[in-house]
C-alpha cells in the first residue's frame, strides 16, 4: 500500500464516480480503477460497491475513508512543517506570565531551539487579559499563564502543566521578614500591593477568596511584575505571589509561607480550540517535559 493508493481511493469516494475522480487527478480512468482494486486486494476486503455509472462505499469503506483522510492530513502537515524548516523556518509567537513560568519556559525554549533551530520564537510578557486578546485575534498561538476561568469561558483549550504554592512577598526590612510563616489574618493588617484588577481579574477573585473574613487594604495595583517588585521592595506594602517569584526578585524580596495555605496556583498552557501548528505542538511538548522535571 502506498500513499497514492489512499489519495486515489479518497478521490473516488468523494466523487462517487471513477470518471470524475480520474479527471480531477489527471489520470486515466482504467489506471485509477486498477489502483483502487490493487488497494482492495492488498487489504483483503472491498471498499466500493460498483455499478455502471457510480460507486458507493461499503461499510468497511466508510470506516477506511475516515482513516485514510486522517493519514493524508498528517502527511500534509508533516510536509508543511519540513518545508518551513527547509526554507528558513518561521516565527512562533508565545505569550507568557513571567514570574509563574520562570522555571519552565527557559528550559523549554532551549529544548525547542535544539529540536527546531530554524523556527524563531518570540516571547511576549503580557497580562492575562492581553494574552487572551492575543490568542483571540491570532497574534499569539499559545500562552503560558496562571489558570484563568476567563480563558475557559472564551473557548480556549487549557492544559495544566504544574502547580505553584502561594507565598507572601515583602521587603527584607519589613517587620514580618523575620518570620518563615505568616497568617492570613496578619497579612490583612498590612497594605497590600497587587496586580491590576483590569489586567488580572482572576488574581483579584483569588484574593477575595483568601481574605473572605478579613478585607485587606489594597495600597497599589501594578500591571507588571517589575513594578510590583519595586513597590514591595520600597516598603509600600506586601504582596501575595507564587513561589517562583524568588527566581525573579532574588534577594530584593523576602518570601514567607502563608497559613492557612491557599490552594496552589495552576500554571497552564492555553491555546485557541483547534489544531496547533507543528512548531507550537513541539514547544508544548518541551514545556510538558520541563514541567515534569521540575515537579
Amino acid at each position: 500500500m502506498e500513499l497514492r493508493h489512499l489519495r486515489y481511493f479518497v478521490a473516488v469516494a468523494g466523487e462517487e464516480n471513477v470518471s470524475r475522480a480520474a479527471l480531477k487527478l489527471h489520470v486515466s480512468q482504467p489506471a485509477l480503477s486498477r489502483q483502487v482494486r490493487d488497494l482492495e486486494d492488498d487489504i483483503g476486503f472491498p471498499l466500493l460497491e460498483r455499478s455502471a455509472k457510480s460507486v458507493r462505499l461499503t461499510p468497511a469503506g466508510r470506516e477506511f475513508l475516515n482513516g485514510s483522510r486522517a493519514v493524508l492530513q498528517r502527511v500534509d502537515e508533516a510536509v508543511e512543517a519540513a518545508r518551513a524548516v527547509a526554507t528558513g523556518g518561521n516565527e512562533l509567537h508565545i505569550g507568557y506570565a513571567m514570574s509563574p513560568t520562570v522555571r519552565i519556559l527557559p528550559q523549554a525554549l532551549r529544548a525547542f531551539q535544539s529540536a527546531m533551530p530554524a523556527t524563531r520564537v518570540k516571547l511576549h510578557d503580557l497580562s492575562t487579559e492581553e494574552m487572551l486578546t492575543g490568542m483571540r485575534n491570532g497574534r499569539l498561538e499559545i500562552s503560558f499563564m496562571v489558570h484563568s476561568r476567563f480563558a475557559l469561558k472564551r473557548g480556549l483549550h487549557f492544559e495544566e502543566l504544574t502547580r505553584l504554592p502561594v507565598r507572601l512577598a515583602m521587603s527584607p526590612e519589613h517587620p514580618l521578614a523575620r518570620r518563615k510563616t505568616v497568617r492570613l489574618t496578619e497579612i490583612a493588617m498590612h497594605p497590600l500591593v497587587t496586580f491590576s484588577r483590569a489586567e488580572y481579574p482572576d488574581y483579584h477573585e483569588l484574593l477575595e477568596g483568601w481574605f473572605a473574613r478579613a478585607r485587606p487594604r489594597i495600597a497599589e495595583e501594578h500591571d507588571s511584575v517589575a513594578s510590583l517588585i519595586a513597590a514591595v521592595e520600597s516598603g509600600n506594602g506586601v504582596a501575595l505571589v507564587t513561589e517562583s517569584m524568588a527566581c525573579v526578585a532574588g534577594p530584593r524580596l523576602h518570601l514567607a509561607r502563608v497559613t492557612p495555605a491557599p490552594a496552589p496556583l495552576v500554571i497552564a498552557a492555553v491555546w485557541p480550540e483547534g489544531k496547533l501548528s507543528a512548531a507550537a505542538e513541539q514547544f508544548l511538548s518541551c514545556a510538558r517535559k520541563c514541567s515534569r522535571q521540575k515537579a
